[in-house]
């Protein structure tokens, strides 16, 4: 017997169905239906009567079902007293980013709030961003995508377009914009894979049927501002991420409708989690 055959056992019992014990509990009908009949095999117990399309409950099933009752009724009461037991919010909040500018508004009404919580902020390229949470090595993610998935939650952060940067010694004389086709001959400057800006870049030039090749790959975001200042090529930003660096120039690009979506997100599985509900409610914060 496992916790997963008895909490099936209990689910279809209170639903009055397979079905529809599979439609409240997001669970597919084989999964729960395996799980049931594991439960009877191994305890050689018929618990449902089958009988064309409705099920009932045996005899043996309903006094199994007065004792999952108590059983899940405990559980909840346990829940229920760990979380007012965690109600206050301490510890550490690790938090994984593409880039800290997206989320500084938001750690400083966090840090308000919850001065006493540690703030752990790691920086890393989506894919960092993405394996992180799913990992359980960071309660909260940041990235420059929307991100899909019936495990994480997310929140829209704000959009912003992708500008090019170059060394204010790079062009002479200095052009109000920059299409593919000018991208294509020039000394690109590109994010190591896992870039979101540099996969955003390179699926709209394939759009327009232009092929962008860059000279350089570069691991992080500010190893790339030192080698665009010094001007070594052009690279590629967010809008929202250019800076102060008194060394560059921010160019439009043609970029169609390529934006940077900047995105925070959870694993669903963790949402009860304090930290992470406090993290959500400072985001709300105007």
């Amino acid at each position: 017997m496992t916790y997963s055959q008895l909490r099936a056992f209990h689910c279809v019992a209170t639903y009055g169905g397979f079905s529809k014990a599979a439609e409240k509990t997001q669970h597919s009908q084989p999964v729960l239906s395996g799980h049931v009949k594991q439960l009877e095999e191994f305890h050689d117990n018929l618990l449902f009567k089958r009988e064309k399309k409705r099920i009932s409950l045996t005899t043996a099933g309903k006094e199994l079902f007065i004792l999952t009752k108590q059983f899940f009724e405990v559980e909840d009461q346990i829940n229920s007293h760990l979380n007012k037991s965690s109600a206050s919010v301490s510890g550490k909040i690790r938090i994984v980013a593409d880039s800290a500018i997206h989320i500084i508004k938001i750690l400083k009404s966090f840090r308000k709030i919850h001065p006493d919580v540690m703030v752990d902020l790691t920086i890393g390229n989506s894919r960092d961003v993405i394996n992180a949470i799913r990992n359980y090595d960071a309660e909260i993610g940041v990235i420059g995508s929307p991100v899909e998935g019936p495990d994480l939650q997310t929140v829209t952060l704000g959009t912003s377009k992708i500008k090019a940067i170059a060394s204010k010694k790079f062009f002479n004389p200095i052009p109000e914009t920059l299409s593919f086709k000018d991208l294509e001959n020039l000394p690109l400057i590109f994010r190591e894979n896992g870039s979101h800006t540099r996969e955003t870049l390179i699926s709209e030039a394939l759009r327009q049927k232009k092929e962008l090749s860059p000279v350089i790959e570069v691991t992080g975001r500010e190893a790339l501002h030192e080698l665009v200042a010094n001007g070594l090529g052009i690279g590629f930003v967010s809008h929202a991420e250019i800076g102060q660096d008194p060394r560059l120039i921010n160019l439009d690009i043609d970029t169609g409708k390529a934006e940077m979506t900047e995105t925070l997100m959870y694993l669903t599985a963790r949402k009860e989690v304090p930290v992470i509900r406090a993290f959500l409610k400072a985001a709300e914060k105007p």
